[in-house]
């Protein structure tokens, strides 16, 4: 099943080769840094537990919105008219407006205790806690809309292609029924992680690609660094995805790392010189577990448990997991000098924009090795 939204680094393409690689038995999945949900669509439903986590509050209040109100959902992306930029902006100042932050909520309640009488206080203190809730459709269908209308489905700028939004409405309705027994969460990836780590749980980690990708939620160099420490310390089965640069390959070296070379759709599908150059983009897939101890029925196909559209790319391995001690010595090294081989000359070729807090890194930004601060 595909995802009922496009989503700046969606996994659909390389989904046959994290379920080949995915640990045999498995009770639980948590998509950590959730998207599109492109690998939970992908499975056959069974009795697998499935957790959709992302921080992003507009995505996370969009999918409630499918899961639990697809009709009206779909009646208010008919009401909203989306067909100029000068529109698109108006829906994306509207989604900024709305935006309740804690701090926010707090200050509104205040002002309503000090300046409102019972029965007008408790009226408006139930409204605003109503408005802080999941499942505001208004808000989800404008958020659908700007992700559709927007350039390669990142929600930032206008694409300024036609698009017959109709053609999608029917996805959101198997969607729905897909997530009926999802669990929607939105947290951090530091608070997701604790939560669910337990045996027979799988942890998959989809995060903002290094140096690679601008996206709506900052994720800077002290977050790289913070989720190698939680990707080290996963009592439960963990898979992570990145993209191929050398200061991710240290950085996890230790672990079993994988490498696929698969088509950058983004970059072949918007390319307006050299239409017949094909562009290729590297990414790793890392396990905190052998995979070999986790055989697959040879007789299976990649494509019985996902789109059988899906092209079959192929994996190299290119690191073995060490022992811990072997994993924490990389890890000390990499700490004591943060700038070392961290690509602090900018982005890899093709890269949409650098990583916005700096490159090399600020050992003072940093969280002491084996702690749980932020």
């Amino acid at each position: 099943m595909k995802p009922f939204i496009p989503w700046v680094g969606g996994k659909t393409a390389l989904r046959p080769i994290l379920y080949r690689l995915f640990p045999n038995g498995y009770t639980r999945l948590v998509e950590v840094f959730g998207g599109a949900a492109a690998v939970t669509f992908g499975r056959e439903p069974d009795r697998c537990e499935e957790v959709y986590n992302d921080y992003n509050s507009n995505l996370v209040n969009l999918f409630w919105c499918v899961r639990n109100r697809p009709l009206a959902l779909i009646r208010e992306i008919g009401f909203l008219p989306l067909n100029s930029r000068q529109e698109f902006e108006v829906l994306r100042k509207f989604l900024r407006e709305e935006e309740f932050t804690d701090d926010y909520l707090k200050e509104e309640m205040e002002l309503c205790k000090r300046c409102f009488e019972p029965p007008e206080r408790e009226e408006l203190l139930e409204l605003l806690t109503e408005k802080t809730e999941l499942g505001d459709v208004r808000k989800a269908a404008a958020f659908y809309k700007v992700i559709r209308y927007s350039y390669a489905g990142s929600g930032t700028s206008y694409g300024g292609k036609p698009i017959d939004i109709r053609r999608g409405l029917h996805l959101i309705w198997s969607c729905s029924r897909r997530l009926q027994n999802v669990v929607i969460e939105n947290l951090s990836y530091e608070a997701i992680v604790p939560k669910y780590d337990a045996p027979g749980t799988l942890l998959y980690f989809d995060p903002p690609y290094y140096q690679a990708e601008c996206y709506e939620v900052a994720f800077g160099m002290r977050d790289h660094y913070r989720l190698r420490e939680l990707f080290g310390e996963c009592g439960c089965y963990a898979v992570l995805s990145y993209n191929d640069h050398p200061f991710i390959r240290e950085l996890y070296k230790g672990f079993w790392i994988f490498s696929v070379t698969r088509q950058n759709t983004m970059a072949n599908r918007y390319a307006s010189k050299h239409p017949e150059k094909k562009n290729e983009y590297g990414e790793l897939i890392i396990l905190n577990y052998d995979p070999r101890d986790h055989p697959k029925d040879r007789q299976m196909t990649l494509f019985d448990q996902t789109d059988k559209e899906q092209p079959e790319y192929e994996y190299t391995l290119i690191c073995e997991g060490g022992k811990g001690d072997e994993k924490n010595e990389v890890w000390r090294e990499l700490f004591a000098d943060p700038g070392r081989n961290s690509g602090g000359g900018g982005a890899e070729p093709g890269a949409r924009c650098p990583d916005r807090d700096g490159a090399g890194g600020d050992p003072d930004y940093l969280p002491e090795p084996g702690s749980n601060k932020a």
